[in-house]
């Protein structure tokens, strides 16, 4: 309730005898001591003007939103029609339409979030766009994430909020409403809203792990964070200004922007804030939609004194910049009492009009809503099914970017209950998403869905089996469900602890410290992967010959490692090109690490060095010798793409390519920023063409029935089409990838 409310600058109808606490919060103590007067606060008239024009950002993104991270660009690759694919939504009666249908569905989330934007219909617009926002997020869990929450629920309160008041196509067809006081509750639930979703953020980030810096530690490697590391280590770059930083930024950002003294600090630091998180992460309109958050706590009648700067040829066409609003019946005025005409009022002369109900259920509402999102992110206690190593189904408890994890070991495995016959099955199978190796919920989801599509492929009734090897923020890789637990028959309720997850061994996170320093100790060609297990448990694990001098080295309780084939424990160095199992024999946990070295990889890169030197003794004229046919290829310069379609050498092709991809990755970087935002929006257009035409094609289709397969397959290739270069850049990049990671 900052004392924004008013709707007239401060400057201005000030009186000198306003307390101390309504100079800094905007409203009186008096105010508090009764319903009848708080009902009188949260409905107390209000500038229309600065929640007109977050209307109007929030809907433009959300328009923008809905071709990229809503994913209609894209659409048909994950609804087509009659694939076998798995799905994750949050119930199971939830159900995709046919394709044609769903580009309806996002035709009308569309139209609803321009209708947003221009104060259209404003209401329809609105449950046009929540409706399907919502249906489009409970279809997928996969697809969860705080700020798509985030999204669903701004759109839900503007749906009973008077947004449609200042600049809006309504306020032109209906001029009653027009420039029209809003109730200071609009303001109030908003700026809630995002004081939310700061603060207990940085709550969350109270976690050992964040504050010990290992949630995002990698983000310290980030060119971003360069200028600090002029001054400081890595290390500390990752200590103080990653993790640092982003706890004390939550935890104040709130506060910051609510009063007026620190609010010009917060604008600084939040927009400094949300900038490096368009760069860092791909998280779409979201640090976007937070920088238009940001003005809410401002006086609500600033785009009134920002537009009114600009030339008056443009005034047609922007926002009103007259002071005042018109009385509406949505807020509740004050009545002056005293028998003079010309007396002031003051707070003890002014009376509250009739409170009629909407203004009460307004009030109650906000009360509600505000109790109900601070308890959510803690009511991880009801919802016990969804709870893994960490709480709830990710996206709406605000615990964002507070956990990385890297997946080191999937395996699925199927027995036939008719036969007997075991297998294996291809990690991510039927699905198009990776979500569900974290989450208990989804992984009896994946496994119901396998046991259906199995038997086509003459697999009976059959048990499923994961083995899913996870490392959290760190630490070593472990078991996350129990492997020995056939899923499909295994029970879980949302309502009941899962009683096959495996706990996370927190009490080997000291080692922490310890990996690091190992780490730090090996040369560039060694690598090396931590792991705990648990007792009566093994890891059957394969080493590719390609990894010389692999061993393993217990570094707490007892192991046995046993080659498969010849059904002996030898030592613990397991043979290459081998299976074998390693058995945890002690009472507690075992942990030990793998350590080897690429050795295909390592020749690779002395191959690589040698190529080097002889380029470059050729281009300097130091070279006194003739190169042999198989690499003449290294004398062409560095923009002739024919070298490497000449070369007969598959390490010189592959070499050569290499080259040429490290040429255009530094080409990129270098890149001037014409040249950068020509790039971005070269992608952005073939993306949004993407699916327009195809959501064009969907409508035809709906509307006169499909056309011949031909012309349909010939729609869609144009739809497809892409600028040239990129196309051809792409598909080499993929191609040198793929021959790298082989190699």
């Amino acid at each position: 309730l900052n004392e924004s409310w008013k709707h007239k600058a401060p400057k201005r109808e000030q009186t000198p005898t306003r307390s101390k606490m309504e100079q800094i919060f905007g409203f009186k103590k008096e105010d508090l001591t009764s319903w009848h007067s708080f009902v009188a606060l949260l409905n107390r008239p209000t500038d229309p003007a600065s929640l007109g024009i977050f209307r109007c950002l929030f809907g433009l993104l959300m328009v923008i939103d809905i071709t990229q991270e809503r994913g209609l660009s894209n659409l048909d690759y994950k609804y087509l029609d009659g694939a076998p694919v798995c799905r994750f939504p949050l119930f199971n009666f939830l159900q995709p339409l046919p394709l044609d249908w769903m580009y309806l569905v996002y035709v009308v989330m569309f139209l609803g979030a321009s209708g947003i934007m221009l104060g259209c219909f404003y209401r329809l617009s609105c449950l046009m766009f929540l409706s399907t926002y919502w249906y489009i997020f409970f279809l997928d869990k996969t697809a969860w994430n705080n700020h798509s929450y985030l999204y669903g629920l701004i759109g839900f309160q503007l749906t009973l909020m008077d947004g449609n008041r200042y600049w809006s196509i309504d306020g032109l067809r209906r001029p009653s409403i027009r420039n029209a006081h809003v109730p200071l509750w609009n303001y109030t639930l908003l700026r809630a809203q995002i004081f939310i979703v700061y603060f207990i953020a940085g709550v969350k980030k109270l976690d050992a792990d964040w504050v010990e810096g290992y949630s995002m530690s990698y983000l310290a490697h980030h060119w971003l964070f360069d200028p600090f590391k002029l001054i400081l280590p890595v290390e500390l770059v990752s200590l103080l200004v990653v993790h640092g930083g982003g706890l004390i930024l939550d935890l104040t950002a709130g506060y910051l922007l609510f009063f007026d003294v620190t609010r010009p600090y917060a604008f600084f630091f939040v927009s400094y804030f949300h900038c490096m998180n368009s760069q860092l992460f791909s998280i779409g309109m979201f640090p976007y939609a937070m920088l238009a958050t940001s003005p809410l706590f401002c006086y609500p009648d600033w785009p009134r004194n920002f537009f009114a700067h600009f030339p008056s040829f443009l005034r047609p066409v922007l926002p009103l910049t007259s002071p005042g609003s018109q009385p509406s019946p949505s807020c509740v005025y004050e009545e002056i009492q005293g028998s003079g005409t010309q007396q002031r009022q003051t707070p003890a002369a002014a009376k509250s009009s009739k409170l009629r109900l909407k203004h009460k259920l307004g009030a109650i509402f906000t009360v509600l809503y505000l109790m109900e999102q601070f308890f959510l992110p803690y009511s991880h206690f009801i919802t016990q099914g969804y709870n893994n190593w960490t709480n709830g189904l990710y996206g709406y408890s605000w615990d964002m970017m507070v956990h990385s994890r890297s997946h080191q070991h999937v395996k699925i495995t199927y027995k036939d209950r008719k036969t007997g016959e075991t297998g294996y099955l291809n990690p991510g199978v039927f699905t198009q998403s990776r979500r569900w190796k974290d989450h208990g919920d989804m992984l009896k989801q994946y496994a119901t869905c396998l046991h259906q599509y199995l038997p086509r492929y003459n697999i009976s009734d059959p048990e499923i089996y994961f083995d899913i090897w996870v490392s959290i923020n760190e630490r070593f890789q472990q078991r996350i469900f129990d492997p020995r637990v056939d899923i499909v028959s295994a029970e879980w309720s949302p309502f009941k602890p899962n009683k096959w997850l495996m706990p996370l061994l927190v009490d080997l996170s000291p080692w922490r410290p310890k990996f690091q320093e190992i780490e730090g100790s090996l040369d560039n060609q060694t690598e090396i992967v931590f792991i705990a297990d648990f007792p009566g448990l093994h890891l059957e694990n394969f080493v590719s010959e390609d990894l010389g001098n692999t061993s393993i080295q217990v570094l707490q309780g007892q192991v046995n490692v046993e080659i498969v084939e010849e059904k002996k424990n030898y030592t613990l160095q397991p043979a290459a090109g081998a299976y074998h199992k390693v058995y945890t024999v002690s009472e507690g946990p075992s942990c030990y690490m793998y350590v080897y070295v690429n050795t295909t990889e390592a020749a690779l890169q002395k191959n690589f060095t040698k190529l080097y030197e002889i380029q470059e003794r050729v281009r300097n004229g130091t070279e006194t010798e003739p190169l042999p046919p198989e690499l003449q290829p290294l004398m062409a310069a560095d923009d002739d793409e024919s070298s490497e379609v000449n070369a007969t050498d598959p390490i010189v092709r592959l070499f050569l390519k290499r080259q040429r991809r490290m040429k255009e990755v530094k080409k990129r970087r270098e890149a001037g920023m014409l040249e950068r935002l020509q790039r971005f929006a070269v992608k952005k257009y073939y993306t949004i063409r993407r699916g327009i035409l195809m959501t064009a094609i969907a409508m035809r289709n709906l509307a006169v029935g499909l056309p011949p397969l031909e012309q349909l397959t010939r729609e869609v290739a144009y739809a497809n089409m892409k600028e040239p270069q990129a196309e051809a850049s792409q598909d080499e990049r993929l191609k040198d990838e793929v021959g790298h990671a082989e190699l």
